[in-house]
């Protein structure tokens, strides 16, 4: 039974590609075939490259399948197309997620910024994550100042009708605050119905899959 799933942020900097990696070899280790999928990637390439080192993938994979729409400017998808004079389509970012989806159990999207980064004229990164139907992980940039932005970002997931299958606490930065210590029991009570995935420290290597009690 194929299992895949969207990754979102609370901001730019949560963690994202870091956490997918993470989740990725840990499928890997489990014997999984899985790929990441990062439909749109603005400036360095790097993301990219590390979601298709971290894939394990039957056939191979290319990083053009992984990545098929890199815009080279640091800006929103929008933003960046605008810049460069560049056009793409929604639905080519969807048919290369299917394609994808037929050859893995496991296939990680990850967006691009947080959750409503707008993709083009007409759209936004969560228009895309509706379209694909997935289940939502949201990783949270544990600090001061994510309660607002999971809650907002969980709500909406909620609000599309889509699922949100839990949270990824994320240390970035090496010290511990009265936040970063805080932020779980505060996030539980209030989305009671949003299971904490996992919590990360600052600097580790190594994860379990969280979520193969939910499907196997």
């Amino acid at each position: 039974m194929p299992n895949h799933y969207f990754i979102t942020g609370t901001d730019t900097d949560a963690g994202k590609t870091y956490v997918t990696c993470l989740l990725l070899e840990a499928l890997k280790r489990a014997e999984k075939t899985a790929a990441g999928y990062k439909p749109l990637v603005c400036g360095s390439r790097d993301d990219a490259i590390h979601l298709l080192n971290a894939s394990f993938s039957p056939s191979g994979l290319g990083l053009d399948e992984v990545n098929p729409v890199w815009l080279k400017i640091p800006a929103a998808p929008y933003a960046a197309a605008m810049m460069e004079n560049r056009r793409f389509d929604a639905t080519e970012l969807v048919t290369a997620f299917h394609a994808l989806a037929a050859r893995h159990e496991h296939v990680l999207v990850e967006g691009a910024g947080g959750w409503e980064v707008p993709l083009n004229e007409f759209s936004t990164m969560a228009d895309l994550a509706q379209r694909l139907a997935l289940p939502v992980i949201v990783v949270v940039n544990n600090k001061l100042g994510c309660l607002n932005h999971t809650l907002l970002t969980v709500k909406n997931i909620q609000a599309r009708g889509l699922t949100c299958a839990g949270l990824i606490l994320n240390q970035v930065q090496d010290e511990r605050d009265p936040a970063s210590i805080s932020n779980r029991m505060v996030l539980q009570h209030f989305l009671p119905d949003v299971p904490v995935l996992a919590e990360i420290m600052h600097g580790e290597t190594e994860i379990e899959w969280p979520l193969m009690h939910h499907h196997e």
